[in-house]
C-alpha cells in the first residue's frame, strides 16, 4: 500500500493521483469526519488538499475562498458570473484523485448578491458534483434563495455565528425562522462552536432538528461570544455531540473547522481529529 508521502511524490511527478491512492476512509464509529477547507485558509487549494491527505480526512466542505480570486466587489462579481463551469469540474477531479469526497460547497449568499450571482452558485455546485451548499447568509435571504434551491434540487444549509446581529444567524430561533415558510431545501449547517458562543444549546438543537442539518462544524469556543479555543479547552459539548451522532447513526458529517490561534495548520488539524477520535471511545 502506498503511503501518503508516496502519494505526494507520485502526484508531483505527474502520475495520476487516481492511480496512486484509494479513497480515504475517515469514518470513525459510524461518524463521518471531514473538514471545512477554511481550516487550511493559509494555503492554496492544492496545498490544502495535500493537508487533508496528510491528516487522513476523506470528506470536505469546500470554502469558496479557495476558489475565488482576490479583488474588489465588482471584479469578484464578474468572476462569479463569467467563470467557465469546467473550472469547477477540474476542482472536483482534484478531490477525486486525492481520494476525498467533496460533500458540499460553501458559497455564502449575501444581500448584495445579484440574482445572477445567486443562480451561478447553484451552477457551480452542480459542476462540482455536490448536492449541498453551505452559506453564511441572512434570514431574509432564505426566501430569496429558496426558489433557486428548489429548481436545482440542491439543499442550502444556513451557517450560524456567535455574534447576534439583525438578520444574521446566531440563535436557534433565527435558524428556525429561515426554514419556516420555505421548502425542504432550506436547512442548517450547525456550527457547534459558534452556537455555544451564542449561549445556545447545540445538543438540544441536534436532537430535535437533525433531519434538517446538512453538516456540523466541529470547533470549540467559550460561551458569551468568547474566542475559539483548542478542542477541549472551551465550552462546546463536542464529545456529547459526537456521541449523539454515533449512538443515533445520524447521517451528518462532522466537519472539523480549525479556527483558534495555533501553530502549523496540518499539525493542529491532526490534533483536532485525534480529539474527535478519542471522544468516540
Amino acid at each position: 500500500m502506498l503511503s501518503r508521502r508516496d502519494f505526494h511524490r507520485l502526484t508531483l511527478a505527474g502520475v495520476p493521483a487516481s492511480l496512486a491512492f484509494a479513497k480515504i476512509n475517515s469514518k470513525i464509529g459510524g461518524v463521518q469526519f471531514g473538514v471545512q477547507s477554511y481550516s487550511f485558509r493559509d494555503r492554496p487549494l492544492d496545498e490544502a488538499i495535500k493537508g487533508m491527505v496528510d491528516v487522513g480526512l476523506g470528506e470536505c466542505e469546500l470554502w469558496q475562498g479557495h476558489l475565488e480570486p482576490k479583488g474588489d466587489r465588482e471584479a469578484l462579481r464578474k468572476w462569479r458570473t463569467t467563470v467557465p463551469m469546467d473550472f469547477f469540474r477540474e476542482v472536483r477531479k482534484k478531490f477525486d484523485d486525492a481520494g476525498i469526497e467533496l460533500y458540499a460547497y460553501n458559497y455564502s449568499f449575501r444581500p448584495e448578491f445579484t440574482d445572477e450571482e445567486v443562480a451561478r452558485g447553484f451552477e457551480m455546485a452542480k459542476a462540482l458534483g455536490v448536492s449541498r451548499i453551505t452559506a453564511s447568509s441572512t434570514v431574509p435571504m432564505a426566501k430569496r434563495i429558496d426558489p433557486y434551491a428548489v429548481k436545482a434540487q440542491i439543499v442550502v444549509g444556513m451557517h450560524n455565528h456567535s455574534v447576534d446581529k439583525p438578520g444574521e444567524f446566531a440563535t436557534a430561533q433565527s435558524l428556525l425562522d429561515a426554514m419556516a415558510g420555505n421548502s425542504k431545501y432550506i436547512a442548517v449547517n450547525l456550527d457547534v462552536g459558534h452556537f455555544t458562543g451564542a449561549n445556545q444549546d447545540p445538543v438540544a438543537f441536534l436532537k430535535e432538528h437533525h433531519v434538517r442539518i446538512v453538516t456540523l462544524h466541529i470547533k470549540d469556543m467559550k460561551r458569551n461570544v468568547g474566542p475559539a479555543t483548542p478542542f477541549g479547552e472551551g465550552d462546546a459539548p463536542i464529545k456529547e455531540v459526537l456521541q449523539i451522532l454515533k449512538q443515533n447513526r445520524y447521517n451528518i458529517p462532522a466537519n472539523i473547522e480549525y479556527e483558534y490561534k495555533g501553530g502549523d495548520t496540518v499539525a493542529e488539524v491532526k490534533k483536532c481529529f485525534e480529539y474527535c477520535k478519542d471522544a468516540l471511545k
